[in-house]
C-alpha cells in the first residue's frame, strides 16, 4: 500500500477496514463471536473500539497467515467444541455482505467437509513464462477465485494446517491445507465485490461498493 500505518487500519468511509470488517461479522446473528490475530508490534489495535456485546479475542500473529489462524484456533478451541464451525477472514475484506455469509452458512450446514466463498473466473486467464511472455492461454470454464470467508469445523481446520505445517507448506489459504487431506472443500459462489484491499486503488474502489452498492 505504500502507507505510514497498516493497511487493516487505514480509513475507510468513515471507519478504519478492520472495524469495518468486524462489523459485518459480529453483527450477524449466526456468529457468535471472532478471534483476531494481531503481530505483536501492532501499535494501532488498541485504539480499536468496537461495542457488539459478544466475545472479541485477541490472539498473537504469527510469521505467515497460515501461522495467525492456527494461533486463532488454538484460542478458540478453549472457547468452541471440535464441531463446531469457524470462519476465517481476512482483515481486509471489508466489503463482504451478511447475505454472503447465510448463502456460505447455509450451504455447507450439513457438508461433510466445508468450503469457502469464491468467483468463477471472467476473464481471460494467461501463463507466463520466466521471460513474461505469454507460455500459454488457460481454459477458465473451471477456475474460481478464492474468497473468503473460508469454513470449516474447528478440528478439520485445526488438524488440516497442524499437519501442513508438519510438512512445511506455508499454505496461503485455508481451503488448502483442507485440500492437503484429500478432501475436497466446496466452492460457494459470492459476490466479486468481496475484495481484498492490496493496492491504493482498492481502498477507493471499497470506499464505492461501501457507499454505493453495500445495503
Amino acid at each position: 500500500m505504500g502507507s505510514a500505518i497498516p493497511k487493516q487500519y487505514l480509513p475507510l468511509a468513515g471507519l478504519s477496514v478492520i472495524v469495518r470488517t468486524l462489523d459485518t461479522l459480529l453483527s450477524h446473528p449466526r456468529i457468535s463471536g471472532v478471534a483476531v490475530a494481531i503481530g505483536a508490534d501492532d501499535l494501532w489495535w488498541n485504539s480499536i473500539r468496537l461495542d457488539t456485546g459478544k466475545p472479541l479475542l485477541r490472539v498473537n500473529g504469527g510469521e505467515e497467515r497460515c501461522h495467525s489462524v492456527l494461533n486463532a484456533l488454538y484460542g478458540l478451541r478453549e472457547r468452541a467444541a471440535a464441531e463446531d464451525w469457524v470462519l476465517v477472514h481476512d482483515a481486509v475484506r471489508p466489503c463482504l455482505r451478511s447475505t454472503d455469509l447465510d448463502v456460505l452458512m447455509e450451504t455447507l450446514k450439513d457438508d461433510p467437509v466445508g468450503g469457502l466463498l469464491a468467483a468463477p473466473v471472467r476473464d481471460t486467464m494467461k501463463r507466463a513464462d520466466a521471460d513474461g511472455r505469454v507460455s500459454a492461454t488457460v481454459d477458465r470454464a473451471a477456475l474460481w477465485h478464492a474468497l473468503t470467508p473460508q469454513m470449516f469445523r474447528l478440528h478439520v481446520l485445526l488438524n488440516a494446517l497442524e499437519q501442513a505445517l508438519e510438512q512445511g507448506l506455508l499454505v496461503t489459504d485455508d481451503a488448502a491445507a483442507v485440500e492437503a487431506l484429500g478432501l475436497a472443500p466446496r466452492l460457494v459462489e459470492g459476490r466479486a465485490d468481496n475484495i481484498k484491499i492490496t493496492r491504493p486503488e482498492d481502498l477507493a474502489l471499497a470506499e464505492f461498493y461501501l457507499t454505493h452498492s453495500l445495503g
